[in-house]
């Protein structure tokens, strides 16, 4: 079988998406005989074959050109060398990773083509862009917003053979928006690398943070859709409340790296990494910290709790988005809302309980549940009964469950 993946979602410090791919090929040379191509933009057009891996890369301008902190995302601007690349390539199945006019592309070249084509609906967009109609434009501009994005949405989602979902509450509310070809697959972990170790003093002398205090971290995009600094300020609640005993370590890239140091100067108490691409020595981080934070409220799944809960590392942060569903212990300690004390509060609370304890169970339940190799051989078995039998096949998938309550945007 013949499979490509085309996204703009893609860039050398990305997160989620650039994960996902990264493992499926991974995947494929260890569990199939099959071949990927992926299509990305990039700084120049090329093209790369390593076995029966293919990266074809479209010179495309960088989305952050001028910000001093770049997060190299790039949009390509020819649908059409994209629609000629996949003609050349023929794919059995097309597989497309944003919801823009790529997304379109990868549909018309699967009429040309005959391929089947799936669409994975990484990220919830409209919130996103809801809050900044909320806050530049107020409610009737964010009902403007949400009607022409769920239009749109619904237009262009119900065209593949099958809408890959990452978590089963997203899915319900988009089917009940229309989208009726909705499947469930959430994301992995690769429970090899995220495992615990009884080793943190040593990790910790080893990465260079404090061995005296109650380390947090927070790994992933320094982008204000993560609520970065909504993250800082209750940080720095909590150091004004509790001074000289928590240290916090963000490991990430990103335009809002630059309101770092002010956090930095006025606590002297954070600590800043890059982007660490290798699973080894980003679980290092994870297995030396005490606590995991996210603050994130416009999650469709939240890979980084997942390896921080792999490595037996609790998780805190803000209830109300889909990624609540994969948390395994202690949601109910998590914060109500979006406002610095009440995430500095729930810090506090977490840190009165036994957080090796729930580490464990958390770790126990995630790698029984999410390794890697489960997700991707679900998602083969959508491949294969759609390439065998066409789109018609997959219209008869699992039932949904009952509607539970909408989710709000905190």
């Amino acid at each position: 079988m013949k499979i490509c993946d085309v996204t703009q979602f893609y860039s050398p410090v990305s997160g989620g998406v650039k994960r996902y791919i990264s493992e499926k090929r991974r995947y494929i040379l260890e569990h199939t005989r099959d071949e990927h191509h992926l299509i990305i933009p990039g700084s120049t057009t090329r093209y790369e074959r390593e076995g029966r891996l293919h990266l074809h890369t479209i010179r495309s301008p960088r989305l952050d050109f001028f910000s001093r902190y770049p997060s190299r995302y790039r949009l390509i601007l020819s649908p059409k060398i994209v629609l000629d690349q996949l003609d050349d390539i023929r794919p059995d199945i097309i597989e497309s990773g944003d919801p823009y006019h790529l997304a379109w592309t990868a549909l018309r070249a699967g009429v040309q083509t005959h391929a089947s084509v799936f669409g994975f609906y990484h990220s919830h967009f409209p919130e996103a862009y809801l809050r900044t109609a909320v806050k530049y434009g107020g409610p009737w501009l964010r009902d403007a917003v949400m009607s022409y994005a769920q239009e749109y949405i619904v237009r262009l989602y119900s065209r593949f053979a099958a809408t890959l979902v990452p978590s089963e509450h997203l899915r319900r509310l988009l089917h009940g928006w229309g989208i009726t070809n909705t499947v469930t697959l959430n994301l992995g972990v690769d429970t090899d690398a995220f495992r615990p170790a009884d080793n943190r003093d040593e990790l910790r002398e080893k990465l260079d943070l404090p061995r005296d205090k109650k380390v947090l971290l927070y790994v992933g995009r320094l982008s204000p859709e993560k609520n970065i600094e909504m993250l800082l300020a209750a940080f720095e609640v909590l150091h004004a409340r509790h001074p000289n005993t928590y240290h916090l370590v963000i490991v990430g890239d990103g335009p809002l790296r630059r309101v770092l140091p002010a956090t930095r100067h006025r606590t002297g108490a954070l600590t800043w990494r890059s982007y660490i691409q290798a699973n080894d020595k980003l679980a290092e981080y994870y297995r030396a910290a005490d606590l995991f934070i996210h603050p994130g409220v416009c999650e469709t799944f939240g890979l980084v709790v997942l390896e921080a809960q792999a490595c037996g590392l609790p998780c805190v942060g803000i209830r109300g988005s889909f990624m609540d569903a994969n948390i395994m212990v202690g949601l109910d300690e998590w914060a109500d809302r979006n406002e610095p004390a009440d995430l500095a509060s729930a810090i506090e609370r977490f840190s009165q309980l036994d957080l090796a304890a729930l580490g464990a169970e958390a770790s126990r339940l995630v790698h029984a549940r999410f390794a890697w190799n489960k997700v991707f051989a679900r998602q083969w078995d959508y491949y294969t009964r759609a390439r065998l039998h066409g789109a018609e096949s997959m219209q008869h998938l699992t039932p949904l469950a009952p509607m539970s309550p909408e989710l709000t945007v905190p």
